[in-house]
């Protein structure tokens, strides 16, 4: 099974960009389509962003189109989320997420995102 850690959330001010980046072991990374999700409090978890195995097909929530952007290395095991032009409700843990070939899910621990003036 895989093993996902995220990094690369902070305090951010409106307009601003941060890239998270998941990082994978224990399997392999290419047989996961991945996928980014966050949580907000008071909120439920939602999807923002996905993408295959081979990084040729991506979808994104409506909430993030033309401001997010989700690439993956399978070389190096890592899925990337760029965020531009943050608003302050995107502030939320993001959480690193690999679907395997059987439909399980496999979770990293969360990033927390805070964009605040």
């Amino acid at each position: 099974q895989v093993q996902l850690v995220e990094s690369g959330g902070g305090l951010v001010q409106p307009g601003g960009s941060l890239r998270l980046s998941c990082v994978a072991s224990g399997s392999t990374f290419s047989l996961y389509v991945m996928r980014w999700y966050r949580q907000a409090p008071g909120k439920e978890r939602e999807l923002v962003a996905l993408i295959s195995r081979g990084g040729d097909s991506t979808t994104y929530a409506d909430s993030v189109k033309g401001r997010f952007t989700i690439d993956r290395d399978n070389a190096k095991n890592t899925v990337y989320l760029q965020m531009n032009s943050l608003k302050p409700e995107d502030t939320a843990v993001y959480y690193c997420n690999g679907l395997d070939w059987t439909g399980r899910d496999y979770w990293g621990q969360g990033t927390q995102v805070t964009v605040s003036s």
